[in-house]
């Protein structure tokens, strides 16, 4: 005969037991016996000490020490980091009329026959850059004057850019006593046996640029004029045309 235990049996038996037959170990029965406050405060009290414990270890004589990379970098303030509300200064803010740089006089001595007129290049920017131009042929000589003014954003600027250029030319000079200061350069070059002298004189005035170009043929015996003229008509219109843009201040 077989024994089938009922539900009464295995709900017993499969329940822990305490006491002298119990089948838990003995501390579980122990915090069982307690009342549910006491048995809590048993439970978490290990917790508290061992986080106590911890606290002391890392806050406390023992604590380590943070490193100096680990402290915080203080905030810039508002003050240091504002940008500057200065300008650079302008001397020069537009460029004047280029056709009026050079007077008459200056026109028919070293253009032979041009409108003492001119022709104002067409620019895309007026206020920063302007150029004139006269050319004639007179008999077998041929002559061309080009003046530009150029207007920088400042002082610097414009001595940058009057430094890179005349590292383009080498060759020439100073030219003493124009502008702030000023280059010359005369080249010779031969296009089908025909020669043409071409000088380049710039000046730096503040943050303005003076460049004047003058150069010359003679299709006859297609020769050049020679280095002196070309060099002296170039200064002699560089120095008109930076005492008219001084003037126009």
């Amino acid at each position: 005969m077989h024994f089938r235990p009922t539900v009464t049996h295995v709900t017993l038996a499969s329940r822990p037991q305490c006491g002298l037959l119990r089948t838990v170990p003995h501390e579980k029965c122990a915090l069982r016996s307690l009342p549910l406050p006491l048995a809590l405060t048993a439970r978490l009290l290990p917790v508290a000490v061992l986080a106590s414990a911890g606290w002391a270890l890392t806050s406390g004589p023992f604590g380590a020490t943070p490193t100096a990379e680990h402290k915080p970098t203080p905030k810039a303030t508002d003050t240091a980091s504002a940008p500057s509300t200065s300008a650079a200064t302008k001397t020069y803010t537009a460029s004047p009329a280029p056709c009026g740089g050079v007077p008459e006089a200056t026109v028919k001595s070293l253009v032979p026959g041009a409108k003492t007129a001119g022709q104002e290049i067409a620019s895309t920017d007026k206020s920063v850059r302007r150029t004139c131009s006269w050319n004639a042929l007179k008999g077998f000589d041929y002559r061309w004057l080009d003046v530009s003014y150029e207007i920088k954003a400042s002082d610097e600027a414009a001595q940058k850019s009057y430094k890179d250029r005349i590292a383009d030319k080498s060759g020439g000079g100073a030219v003493p006593g124009l502008g702030d200061t000023a280059y010359s350069v005369v080249n010779l070059t031969t296009e089908d046996k025909q020669q043409t002298r071409e000088g380049v004189v710039m000046a730096r005035v503040s943050n303005a640029l003076v460049v004047i170009t003058y150069n010359g043929s003679d299709f006859e015996t297609k020769k050049a004029p020679g280095t002196d003229e070309i060099n002296k008509g170039a200064i002699k219109a560089a120095k008109d045309a930076v005492a008219a843009l001084e003037k126009s201040q």
